[in-house]
């Protein structure tokens, strides 16, 4: 066996089927092997983690770190650092960014940004929309990890796609083999019930739910769904909110439609009960809804409807955070870094086991997402990316210790059990002893390179709009 770089002894190494006690050798920033000590190649360096659990890293399929364009709410360096702090070592960016990232030029200039300061790995989202079908291929050469379409508007005001063009887009993009993500709220009913309440005065912060009640899910993950199945196209459902939406996906799912799901803390913690504790903090699209839709996407966790765990993080600052009109109270807050100590205080409770929260954190993300088994799993030749943690550590989170731009979240004070104290990024520590390693800003790569998604599978292609565009004259269908 080859020298190794760094042999780790004395943790727990978690899988999504089992623990097991064990060392592992990394070389050259990959896992060389996995088993006993005195199996182990040689190598320079050892590190002690007697005590520790050994996850693979969390892979957060949905963050927004705001660069360019918004350096005052997040930029690359302080997201990604709320990433190493929160166990996280891949993570996918959204393009509502400014410029949006709907072309070549705009993706070229945010894989320079994030090159220059990630200390994690990343992937970045191609904007879909209306006035971007035709971007695809390009976007596509230019290293996108997949595609975001926005069924309901949320920050950034990029525009809704009429579901015309919503098919000719997933019709596009199912020729490929990419995911889409998608924002699914119909914007039709919440812009149309906004409206009816601000000019009945109501700017109260539950204002924000009533505007957009579960059936504005249900219609959106239905008709995407729909799109999904008569396209071949693969779509994923993002920061899934409601006990409701759950019927749709599991439907389609039966179907036989490539559609997988994604629930956030925020929808398995919060409620509408913390909507008067910390106003207009929570509010998020979607919104925080009432407590009877925790227990229901639990189950969907537990039975694989839902598939992953991802965070919506999107920070902004204090000021954009705390006005009194629900309306000009901009909509998100982060949660990169405390998804994991949020999630392993309910595997301490015993909500679900620690092997449960791989697969949904890790191994499942990677597995949809085409990374698997270079992510999400420990394992040889798969990357050394690591969250080494301790799962009786106790902590309070508190939201002036975030490493991110934005301060405020709704998790201020609550308290936590299991906490990373180590990250690795392809054999790299970039987060120490809870602290940042100096001169990581700059170690993460794009996965985009790595990805290999399963061969495009597209439907209908006789009836697609290129080919009714460019059908001869006279030809029948």
């Amino acid at each position: 066996m080859r020298t190794a770089d760094l042999v780790i002894h004395g943790g727990s190494i978690v899988s999504p089927d089992c623990v097991i006690d064990a060392s592992l050798a990394i070389g050259d920033g990959k896992i060389l092997a996995v088993g006993a000590a005195d199996t182990m190649p040689d190598a320079p360096s050892t590190f002690d983690a007697a005590g520790l659990h050994v996850l693979p890293g969390a892979i957060d399929v949905h963050v927004h770190f705001r660069d360019p364009g918004y350096p005052t709410k997040e930029d690359w360096s302080t997201g990604t650092a709320g990433a190493a702090f929160g166990g996280v070592t891949t993570v996918f960016d959204m393009p509502n960014t400014l410029p949006t990232t709907g072309n070549a030029e705009a993706l070229a200039d945010k894989h320079a940004i994030a090159a220059a300061r990630a200390h994690v790995d990343y992937g970045l989202y191609g904007f879909l929309g209306e006035g971007t079908i035709d971007n695809v291929h390009e976007m596509i050469d230019g290293g996108v990890i997949g595609f975001k379409l926005y069924m309901g508007e949320t920050f950034g005001r990029l525009p809704s796609p009429s579901t015309g063009a919503m098919l000719e887009a997933f019709e596009v993009v199912a020729e490929t083999g990419k995911r889409i993500s998608l924002h699914a709220e119909t914007a039709s009913i919440m812009a149309r019930r906004e409206a009816r309440m601000r000019a009945a005065g109501r700017c109260d912060p539950l204002a924000h739910i009533a505007a957009r009640p579960a059936v504005v899910a249900i219609e959106a993950v239905g008709r995407a769904a729909v799109l999904a199945e008569w396209t071949g196209a693969r779509i994923h459902i993002l920061h899934i909110s409601s006990a409701d939406e759950l019927r749709p996906l599991a439907d389609a799912k039966a179907r036989g439609v490539d559609i997988t799901g994604e629930t956030c803390p925020q929808y398995l913690f919060l409620s509408t009960d913390d909507y008067h504790r910390v106003g207009g903090v929570i509010r998020i699209n979607p919104p925080v809804r009432e407590p009877r839709n925790q227990a229901p996407l639990w189950s969907a966790l537990e039975s694989g409807v839902i598939d992953m765990i991802a965070t919506d993080h999107s920070p902004h600052t204090p000021e954009q955070k705390t006005r009194n009109d629900i309306w000009t109270v901009d909509c998100g807050f982060p949660g990169v870094e405390t998804q994991m100590p949020l999630m392993l205080t309910e595997v301490s409770r015993g909500r679900a086991s620690i092997c449960d929260y791989v697969r949904w954190s890790a191994a499942n993300p990677a597995r949809h997402w085409g990374l698997y088994p270079r992510k999400g799993v420990i394992q040889p030749g798969a990357d050394a990316d690591l969250a080494l943690v301790d799962l009786g550590r106790k902590m309070t989170i508190d939201d002036n210790a975030l490493q991110s731009r934005s301060k405020i979240s709704p998790w201020n004070g609550r308290s936590i059990t299991g906490l990373p104290v180590h990250t690795m990024v392809r054999g790299r520590f970039v987060m120490r002893d809870r602290e940042l390693v100096a001169g990581t800003a700059g170690w993460g790569r794009s996965v985009h390179r790595i990805q290999e998604m399963p061969p495009a599978a597209p439907r209908n292609t006789d009836l697609t709009m290129r080919r009714i565009v460019e059908r001869p004259e006279g030809r029948a269908l």
